[in-house]
């Protein structure tokens, strides 16, 4: 698959991705790629981000891919019961750990546990070994439930503008093969 021939869906997490930020870049580059709002950035509420999500996979008129970043994650996963079947793959960056009862600010927590179905489409998950919102080992986990491709990415924080990923040019190469393996 292309870009060209999906709906890519940019899912940001907790207060967005500002301009810097690796999937803003991504959006301003990517022709069919459309970043998921959010009605409240600062004080999510599970259901309104999860509902969200799913009105804009129903709205797509290609097979979506959704690339999502640290809470957007766990907004995706929440939402895969309610997707159908229009989403082609996932690729999923910095997953925090909101189970964790020493997540800030506390109210993430309410998007935990994740669920651990097993994905119903190709998915590839990337963490770093130093992130402050979510160990390896808990993102190895996840992405062992759910059957996604797990891609470590050594000590590189919060894979975000702030860790040094603004144009985070490792991570497009590794969307681009990803894309390449879709089937439209």
């Amino acid at each position: 698959m292309k870009a060209s021939d999906a709906d890519i869906l940019i899912i940001p997490g907790y207060t967005n991705s500002g301009p810097e930020h690796w999937q803003s870049r991504w959006q301003a580059k990517l022709s069919t790629a459309r970043r998921v709002e959010q009605a409240e950035w600062a004080k999510p509420v599970r259901e309104d981000w999860v509902a969200r999500v799913v009105e804009e996979v129903e709205a797509a008129t290609k097979p979506v891919v959704l690339v999502a970043h640290s809470l957007g994650v766990a907004t995706a996963i929440h939402a895969v019961p309610h997707l159908g079947s229009k989403v082609a793959g996932a690729f999923l960056v910095a997953p925090p750990d909101v189970a964790n009862p020493s997540i800030r600010p506390k109210h993430l927590m309410t998007f935990g546990p994740y669920p651990r179905d097993p994905l119903p489409f190709p998915s590839l998950l990337v963490a770093s070994r130093n992130d402050p919102f979510g160990s390896y080992e808990h993102a190895d986990d996840i992405a062992n439930a759910w059957g996604s491709f797990i891609i470590d990415a050594g000590d590189s924080g919060h894979l975000n503008a702030e860790s040094g990923h603004g144009p985070w040019p490792e991570g497009g190469m590794v969307f681009a093969q990803f894309l390449s393996r879709l089937k439209p």
